[in-house]
C-alpha cells in the first residue's frame, strides 16, 4: 500500500492529521492554536522535516537491500511487488465500482434488438449507484422510524431549543460583561469599591447640580424619596442614561459615561437616601415606593 501512495502524499496526510490533533487537543479559543501559538508553527516545521527526512531514509533503505538480493530474489520482489500495484490499481478499482466491461467484451451484452444497425447492450447500472440506493433506502427507514414513530424533534423543535439555550447564553454573558448592562437588566450595587468608584463620578460629574452631600441644587434633592421620574436602581440608571425631562434636566449621559459607570453612579445616589445634607432642598416629584 506504501508504493502505491505518493511520498508527498503521505507526507501531507500525516502533517494535516497530526495538526488537526493539535488543534483539538491545544484550547485556543475562537482562533486557531496556529495562529494563536507561534510556537507551534515552529514545531509543524520541525514535524515535516522529520517525515521528509523519514521518507528519504525508508527509499534508501529499501534500495540498499534491493541491491543486496540476489537475482532470482529481486525477480521474486519484483513479481510481488506488480502484485501489489494490480491489487491497488486505481483504475481496476474505477472500472469495479462503474461495472464498465472492456470493448473487447461487449458482444457478450448484446442483446436481440437491432434498430437500422444499432445495437442494444444489456449493462447493468454502476455498483457504486446500486449501493448508494439501498443506502437511502436504509436511511430513509430510520428517518421515518425516529421522526414519525418515535417522534423525534423537528427542525422547529430543535431551532425553539438552540434559541432558548442562546438566550440563557447571551443572559450569562450579560452578568459577566459590565458595559453590556441596560435599565432592565441593571442590578444596585452593595460593594464598597464599587460605591466608591460611584462617589468619584459622582463628584466629577454631579456635584455642580446636585451638590456634594446629594442636597440639591439646580438639579433636586437626592437623599428623600421624592423622585420626579422614579426612584430606584432601573429608573434612577434610565434617568442618568438619558437624561431628565425633555427641554430641561439632567442632560444624557450615555455619551460620556460606560454603562458599567452609569450602574455606579446610580448605586452611589441611591446610597445617598436617608443621609442628612448640609442645605437639603425641598422635595420635588412624588414619594417612591419599591413595589
Amino acid at each position: 500500500m506504501r508504493h502505491v501512495i505518493p511520498a508527498w502524499i503521505r507526507i501531507a496526510a500525516l502533517l494535516l492529521i497530526i495538526w488537526g490533533g493539535t488543534e483539538f487537543l491545544i484550547d485556543s479559543g475562537d482562533k486557531l492554536a496556529i495562529i494563536e501559538y507561534p510556537m507551534l508553527q515552529l514545531a509543524l516545521a520541525i514535524v515535516l522535516l522529520f517525515l521528509i527526512s523519514a521518507e528519504l531514509i525508508i527509499a534508501a533503505f529499501e534500495n540498499i537491500l534491493f541491491k543486496s538480493l540476489s537475482d532470482e530474489a529481486k525477480e521474486r520482489y519484483m513479481e510481488a511487488h506488480e502484485k501489489r500495484m494490480q491489487k491497488y490499481d486505481l483504475k481496476r478499482l474505477y472500472r469495479k465500482l462503474a461495472g464498465t466491461r472492456p470493448l473487447s467484451e461487449e458482444g457478450e451484452l448484446e442483446l436481440d434488438h437491432n434498430y437500422d444497425g444499432i445495437k442494444e447492450l444489456d449493462n447493468k447500472l454502476p455498483p457504486w449507484w446500486l449501493y448508494s440506493f439501498y443506502a437511502s433506502i436504509i436511511f430513509a427507514a430510520g428517518y421515518m422510524f425516529y421522526y414519525h414513530i418515535l417522534d423525534g424533534a423537528s427542525q422547529e423543535m430543535e431551532f425553539e431549543q438552540e434559541m432558548a439555550e442562546a438566550r440563557l447564553e447571551v443572559e450569562e454573558y450579560k452578568k459577566n460583561a459590565p458595559d453590556l448592562v441596560d435599565a432592565e437588566t441593571v442590578v444596585l450595587l452593595t460593594d464598597a469599591a464599587e460605591l466608591e468608584q460611584g462617589a468619584q463620578i459622582y463628584q466629577t460629574n454631579c456635584m455642580a447640580c446636585h451638590a456634594a452631600d446629594g442636597g440639591g441644587g439646580i438639579g433636586p434633592n437626592l437623599t428623600d424619596e421624592y423622585w420626579i421620574l422614579g426612584g430606584g436602581i432601573k429608573n434612577v440608571f434610565h434617568t442618568v442614561s438619558e437624561g431628565g425631562r425633555s427641554g430641561k434636566g439632567m442632560v444624557a449621559w450615555k455619551s460620556t459615561l460606560k454603562p458599567s459607570e452609569i450602574q455606579q453612579v446610580s448605586s452611589y445616589v441611591l446610597s445617598l437616601q436617608g443621609t442628612t445634607p448640609a442645605n437639603p432642598k425641598e422635595a420635588e416629584g412624588d414619594l417612591w415606593t419599591q413595589e
